[in-house]
């Protein structure tokens, strides 16, 4: 049934079903999304995964594929959210605490009793995160939905406990009014400048506002992440908390194991990975986003990722075999001088054999049909 024009509120919603452009916000139709991934049986492409993917060094974009995208940042951010945080909760917090404060986790009970240890019980009904479930749970699921289970409650702990420490009402503390919010601003623009301004603001998934940046915009702030590494604890704590920052074979948990400190990764929802690197060819600090236009997907985005690392000389585990596919990079996922190392990084294992096809020429035996017709 059709809203009726006079309904309160009517004005948010969208008139028409093909979507109207806004001048200088681009749709996802008007950008030149390019393939990262092509998924092949027997070498013919499948299934293509589109994206776009931003490097920079410092503040200079040296390789930019697939368009400046304009998105929102989502979890992806939250090291950048916490530095609001990172003189107030330094002294007052674990390690522990810290990296729980900067996951997007599994909802496991260490992730549940870190992210609850950052507040006292009495204050755990200010926490305002979504009901849900454990993200990624074994066996069947059984639990009720809680708001500790939900992937950002230890970031919403976080800012309530450094609210608290401010001087800072937490009523309120997911608009984009609050002085949490403003501060983050601040944050950003010390690394975009400070004439900068999003485009657009808008609600995440766990309540709070969530930044539009292009994709250029979000690899500078991973870039800013090398060079800020010893101006205060982020760094360190996502380093040696891997666990708490996603969990179980989570990618940037990966990520955080497999660099030996020199990465800082970090998932974003709806399709996003920002890679912090600390490397000598880079000394300004190199931030490397990748965003994957349909939305997540965990298997090609660690594809990509595993590529982008072994250029840089990170090895990265496979945990996806395919079994009747293989997967195939697109050269445009690294800057043009790094190519030739590309072609060394295989996405398949040895141990995994290629099994989309018949090892033997199948016209061989049917030759005796094909002499029969002839006769």
């Amino acid at each position: 049934m059709m809203m009726q024009e006079n309904w309160p509120g009517r004005e948010i919603y969208p008139d028409d079903p093909l979507g109207k452009s806004t001048a200088g916000i681009p749709t996802g139709r008007d950008v030149a999304w390019e393939p990262l991934v092509d998924y092949r049986r027997n070498g013919v492409s499948e299934t293509t995964i589109h994206g776009a993917i931003a490097w920079v060094h410092g503040d200079e974009i040296i390789h930019s594929f697939g368009g400046n995208v304009l998105c929102y940042g989502r979890s992806m951010m939250k090291p950048l959210m916490i530095k609001v945080f990172t003189e107030t909760l330094s002294e007052v917090t674990s390690w522990e605490q810290k990296a729980i404060a900067l996951s997007s986790h599994n909802g496991t009970t260490e992730h549940i009793a870190a992210a609850q240890s950052l507040l006292s019980e009495s204050e755990w009904g200010l926490m305002q995160t979504p009901l849900d479930v454990p993200l990624i749970q074994f066996g069947r699921q059984v639990r009720r939905p809680r708001r500790w289970y939900h992937c950002c409650s230890g970031e919403h702990a976080a800012i309530l406990k450094g609210a608290k420490l401010k001087g800072w009402n937490r009523a309120g503390y997911t608009l984009p009014q609050h002085a949490f919010f403003q501060e983050y601003l601040e944050v950003l623009q010390r690394f975009l400048g400070e004439d900068w301004q999003p485009l657009r603001v808008a609600r995440d998934g766990c309540g709070l506002p969530t930044i539009s940046n292009t994709v250029d915009e979000l690899a500078k702030l991973f870039a800013g992440l090398v060079m800020t590494k010893d101006d205060d604890w982020i760094w360190q704590a996502m380093v040696d908390n891997p666990d708490l920052i996603g969990g179980f074979n989570r990618l940037d948990s990966t990520i955080l194991k497999a660099c030996d400190g020199k990465v800082l990764g970090k998932e974003g929802a709806d399709g996003l990975l920002g890679l912090a690197v600390e490397h000598p060819d880079y000394p300004k600090g190199l931030g490397i986003v990748v965003k994957i236009a349909h939305g997540w997907n965990a298997q090609a985005m660690w594809y990509v990722a595993r590529s982008i690392l072994g250029v840089l000389g990170f090895e990265l585990r496979n945990p996806y075999p395919l079994d009747r596919q293989k997967a195939f990079l697109v050269p445009g996922v690294v800057p043009p001088n790094l190519l030739e190392t590309l072609k060394k990084i295989e996405t398949w294992d040895d141990w995994d054999p290629d099994r989309d096809r018949w090892y033997y020429d199948y016209k061989r035996y049917n030759q005796h049909l094909n002499e029969k017709t002839v006769g």
